[in-house]
């Protein structure tokens, strides 16, 4: 690039792809992120590193995999691990602040316990938490202008935990009025900030990254009436995968289940619920539009990058499941992501990518180098309709846990995904005879030359990227010719076994 571009990012919490027209629903009215979708490239095939909010966002951050920043799991469910980002990786928004550029953020931060946007080069205020912050001081100062008070829930949604008590809440009304939201909110943040960027851009030449992260449409789906009732529960066809038995997968899925209480709603609250997180996902798009309204009486449509994208996807009855945890299905790996260049013009990418690589993406629209050791590559060359040298064929994922310890690997091809639990089953589903991963091919004596294939290669993908978690691999499964010694010893190591060669 000749000269830096302003950039808009967008990004949702917890948003299965199939919440969109652009991704395929017929039901769910996104017209605004339709339209932006209708000029820009939609990557078909994009990837969350981890389906997990804290780790994803420092990922994201910081433009390397889980394993290597080590924040491994949501604070307020941590199970022994970090809870703060290190300084080791620098972040895309201090490396844009320091090229000149303004940075700002608006919405979910949710990147450690105590580590605030501020000390990574952004500008606006710190809304602390994994969901909608209601009682932070600057939302209810802004409902109080509106003569409003923050609201209490009614008609709670629950399930019911395995002890018998009530679950955890999923959905509920707001007596609140659309505009008076706490996505109405952001979005009035964030206008006010484009429109001190652009005042800058206009005196000094400034250009402006500006990020807007929506906590929703995360479960529980707390909504306006009209947004909770806006599709009917008739027209919502239940996941196909909600069938699931469990038969020959890792145990962890079926307690899982019995945490959210699927079994104890009947299918008809399911539908509901699902109707219920699509008006969530209309109500954020309607918000969008408002931004990007903004975007273009203030004169910056023409010179702005804009991304849409997630962190990562939700169950929402797939797989007898609900919210994410230890099931690496692409009903929460998968994720929407829509580039949008000026003058780009409508396009699908079918290869695959990842939340990685908009860290990449940021970095060159400013005309900066990546990190040599990030795991992402810049988009801008697939969104302009080129073919990359040597772009990726496979995606790799990671998991740590969520409530308890619970490491997990993936690799997926465009046909087949391999999972290693190293405690317990492991996984291989036929994602073109099976694309609702229910009937688990690993021990499937047709499948061994694939599942092998898998291994090796997912094990040499690791031990590049320096993920130990090949060790383990290395001495449980058939993963090619080893080229060290496994257990790490000298005593064993390349160095002897030359020495004893040339004795």
């Amino acid at each position: 690039m000749t000269a830096p571009r302003n950039v808009l990012f967008v990004m949702t919490d917890q948003q299965r792809t199939d919440t969109l027209g652009c991704y395929g629903n017929p039901h769910v009215r996104t017209p605004v992120i339709d339209g932006l979708a209708a000029e820009a490239t939609v990557f078909d095939a994009c990837f969350t590193p981890t389906a997990i909010c804290t780790p994803a966002r420092a990922s994201l951050l910081t433009g390397v995999a889980p394993y290597r920043h080590r924040l491994l799991a949501n604070y307020e469910r941590n199970v022994g691990y970090i809870e703060e980002l290190s300084d080791e990786w620098p972040s895309f928004s201090e490396r844009l602040r320091d090229a000149g550029y303004n940075v700002g953020l608006s919405g979910k931060w949710h990147v450690g316990r105590r580590r605030e946007p501020a000390e990574f080069g952004f500008d606006g205020t710190h809304f602390p938490g994994w969901h909608n912050p209601i009682h932070h001081p600057r939302y209810v100062s802004w409902l109080a202008e509106r003569g409003l008070q923050v609201p209490g829930v009614a008609d709670p949604v629950r399930g019911t935990f395995p002890n018998g008590e009530d679950g955890n809440l999923l959905a509920g009304r707001l007596d609140l009025p659309a505009d008076a939201t706490f996505e109405a909110f952001l979005a009035d943040d964030t206008i006010a900030r484009l429109q001190a960027y652009a005042e800058d851009l206009r005196r000094d030449g400034a250009p402006f990254f500006m990020a807007t992260h929506f906590f929703g449409p995360h479960l529980p789906y707390l909504l306006p009436r009209e947004y909770l009732e806006m599709y009917s529960p008739e027209v919502v066809t239940l996941p196909a995968s909600s069938v699931e038995t469990f038969a020959h997968k890792p145990p962890v899925q079926r307690r899982y289940s019995e945490h959210w209480g699927y079994d104890s709603l009947d299918p008809d609250t399911w539908r509901w619920l699902i109707a219920a997180y699509w008006g969530y996902a209309t109500l954020i798009d309607e918000q969008l539009g408002r931004i990007l309204k903004a975007l273009r009486e203030l004169g910056l449509w023409e010179d702005t990058c804009i991304a849409f994208t997630a962190d990562h996807g939700e169950f929402t009855g797939a797989h007898r499941l609900h919210d994410k945890g230890p099931a690496m299905y692409d009903d929460i790996y998968r994720i929407p992501s829509v580039l949008r260049v000026p003058s780009g013009r409508g396009r699908r990418e079918p290869r695959p990518t990842s939340l990685l690589d908009y860290t990449a993406t940021f970095l060159d629209l400013a005309g900066l180098p990546p990190d040599p050791e990030a795991h992402g590559e810049s988009l801008l060359a697939l969104a302009a309709g080129g073919d990359p040298p040597g772009w990726r064929d496979v995606t790799l994922a990671e998991f740590h846990g969520h409530h308890f310890p619970y490491p997990q690997r993936m690799i997926r091809t465009e046909t087949t995904k391999l999972i290693v639990n190293p405690e317990s089953v492991n996984e291989l589903y036929d994602l073109e005879r099976d694309p609702d991963e229910l009937v688990n091919r690993y021990n499937d004596p047709a499948y061994v030359e694939v599942r092998d294939a898998l291994m090796q290669r997912l094990y040499a993908e690791l031990r590049t990227r320096g993920d130990n978690f090949h060790h383990w691999m290395a001495m449980m499964f058939a993963v090619g010719t080893k080229d060290y010694d496994t257990s790490l010893s000298d005593f064993e190591g390349a160095e002897n076994q030359a020495f004893d060669r040339q004795q």
